[in-house]
């Protein structure tokens, strides 16, 4: 997303200030006072079990053999379950039988928040324009891509007993498990 330039509210040239321990846009202009925080956007993420397998999709904007979880933002006055249900009907014409948490998953390289949902759904398959193809694939066979909703998927199959291999994109090789880290001296770091 592009830096905000000029205020919303009044028009004025935004500046770069301190604020609340970080430097942040802000309106200078005396009686407006908009800052720009900047925060994490709220994204669903679904889970989909469908006929015993996980329901992949790839985006009709990626490359082929890229496939990921369906995947949408919150609406304003929904809830999160809602909304996972409205994502996953508008995209694959599914029906939500159930829903429950898995998780919330950072995804800092396009700030926003993963909040993932294991999602039991029926109905027939019939993809939106948004989705290029989908895979239905057996619990056991998915190879878990190592940011943003691979999470989710990884800490879904590991609560019911499957094994759990994460692979890099870019060179299709297993790698070590990523997920979250221990070290919380960063923490530190960030503030300053």
């Amino acid at each position: 997303m592009e830096p905000y330039r000029y205020c919303p509210r009044c028009g004025a040239s935004l500046q770069v200030l301190p604020h609340a321990g970080r430097d942040r846009d802000a309106c200078i202009t005396e009686g407006c006072g908009f800052v720009h925080w900047n925060n994490p956007l709220p994204v669903l993420a679904a889970v989909v079990e469908y006929e015993d397998k996980l329901l992949l999709a790839r985006n009709a904007a990626w490359p082929e053999k890229m496939f990921a979880l369906v995947t949408g933002f919150l609406e304003r006055d929904e809830t999160p379950e809602l909304g996972v249900a409205r994502e996953l009907k508008e995209e694959t014409n599914l029906d939500t039988e159930s829903v429950s948490l898995i998780g919330v998953y950072e995804f800092m390289r396009k700030n926003e928040l993963i909040i993932a949902y294991h999602v039991k759904a029926t109905g027939t398959i019939e993809l939106s324009e948004e989705l290029a193809e989908y895979r239905l694939v057996a619990p056991e066979k998915v190879r878990i891509w190592s940011a943003g909703t691979g999470f989710a998927v990884a800490d879904w199959l590991q609560a019911r007993g499957y094994p759990v291999q994460f692979f890099d994109r870019q060179t299709g090789e297993d790698i070590p498990d990523p997920r979250r880290p221990t070290d919380f001296r960063r923490l530190d770091a960030s503030l300053q």
